[in-house]
């Protein structure tokens, strides 16, 4: 099954969640940081354009700001957000010239991704960014999108841009190793081939400080990416060379099977 989904990959969207870039300790991991930075220079070694969409701006200004648990007023959540996107950007930037690569950094709201202008503008500049060799770094733009702070997450965000691109492959990468058939057992499935009840009735939420969604936005971003015809793939962030296993169609994490074939376009 991954051998018929993961083959000739040539654009890729990555989604790194909270929880990866995060440690017991610290709400902002530099050195899972350059890890992730790290793995996306090997794909782009392999000729595998790469999206990055990632969460940890809030985290990063917590940790900055010495904060211990995620704010709870939308003034706050904005504050450590811009505060903490700097810092972000400065440290992917860093990592990621270790290996010789640029990054750019792409800030979008919910209506960059629906009124037909600023949606064509999105796509042009985000492919003319991997036309540069740099890799594209998505983001909700929480200072000035209200809503995106309070209900959006940035699961929902990856499979939009994964549409949005027509890209070849979408992985979540969270602190899961993929859907549970049991909790308790922390079975995982491997294969996904039809979102039906019984899937949506497993996932559940979260509860964490420093970050919102939880398995369910990780079910309805598998809706979007595999009605558009892109296979979807959640993993444990945490795991060595998770994104080298996942386009190496090694058996980890949860393969979500696209409704229907893509367009060649």
């Amino acid at each position: 099954m991954r051998e018929k989904y993961l083959t000739n990959l040539k654009l890729v969207v990555v989604k790194v969640g909270t929880s990866t870039l995060t440690s017991k300790t610290s709400s902002m991991d530099k050195s899972a940081l350059k890890s992730i930075s790290k793995q996306v220079c090997e794909l782009r070694d392999k000729g595998i354009k790469v999206v990055l969409v990632s969460s940890g701006a809030i985290g990063a200004g917590m940790h900055l700001l010495g904060l211990k648990s995620r704010p709870k007023t939308l003034e706050h959540l904005q504050a450590a957000a811009a505060i903490g996107q700097a810092q972000l950007m400065k440290a992917y930037d860093e990592y990621f010239k270790d290996h010789g690569r640029k990054v750019a950094q792409v800030l979008l709201t919910r209506d960059d991704l629906e009124e037909k202008k600023r949606y064509t503008s999105v796509k042009n500049t985000i492919h003319t960014i991997l036309e540069y060799g740099a890799v594209p770094i998505v983001n909700e733009n929480d200072t000035v999108s209200v809503d995106e702070i309070k209900f959006g997450d940035n699961d929902t965000l990856a499979s939009l841009v994964a549409k949005l691109l027509d890209a070849d492959l979408l992985i979540l990468l969270s602190d899961v190793n993929g859907l549970y058939r049991h909790m308790e057992k922390k079975e995982v499935i491997d294969v996904v081939e039809e979102i039906d009840g019984g899937i949506e009735r497993i996932a559940c939420g979260t509860d964490k400080e420093t970050c919102v969604g939880g398995m369910s936005t990780k079910i309805k971003a598998a809706k979007t990416a595999t009605e558009a015809g892109i296979p979807m793939v959640i993993a444990n962030g945490k795991t060595e060379e998770i994104l080298t296993k996942i386009v190496n169609k090694e058996k980890v994490g949860t393969i979500f099977i696209p409704k229907r074939k893509r367009s060649s376009s």
